[in-house]
């Protein structure tokens, strides 16, 4: 196993409209990082869940799995669910080593991009 894996997490939605943007995220991460493996992972209502992403991702060699949650808060879903969720792929892959970024709204630069977001003039 050799390739890096990354698994954008998100909440999930019936609407398929409402995935568009976390599958722009995963074309972008591609296109800026050619080598790595992306995928969606959603926590319910949609597939792929996070399990499916995973096993996925280590049936194509995959070393390392980065799980980026896409939330803009720790709510519940980021704060117990997702350590569960990361906890039971550690057991069921041990080889395989996995990381979990913070939810993205945390980071400053979000926040900042955010700010500059409802800071522009109405178009």
């Amino acid at each position: 196993m050799t390739a890096r894996g990354i698994v954008l997490f998100a909440h999930g939605s019936r609407d398929a409209q409402w995935r568009e943007p976390v599958e722009a995220v995963a074309r972008r991460v591609a296109e800026q990082d050619p080598a790595a493996r992306v995928r969606c992972a959603y926590l319910e209502l949609v597939a792929p869940e996070l399990p499916a992403a995973v096993a996925e991702l280590v049936s194509e060699g995959v070393a390392s799995i980065h799980v980026v949650p896409l939330f803009l808060g720790m709510g519940r879903h980021a704060r117990e669910d997702l350590p569960l969720l990361m906890a039971e792929l550690r057991e069921q892959y041990p080889s395989v080593l996995f990381t979990q970024a913070p939810a993205v709204g945390q980071d400053p630069a979000v926040i900042d991009l955010l700010a500059t977001l409802a800071l522009r003039p109405p178009q």
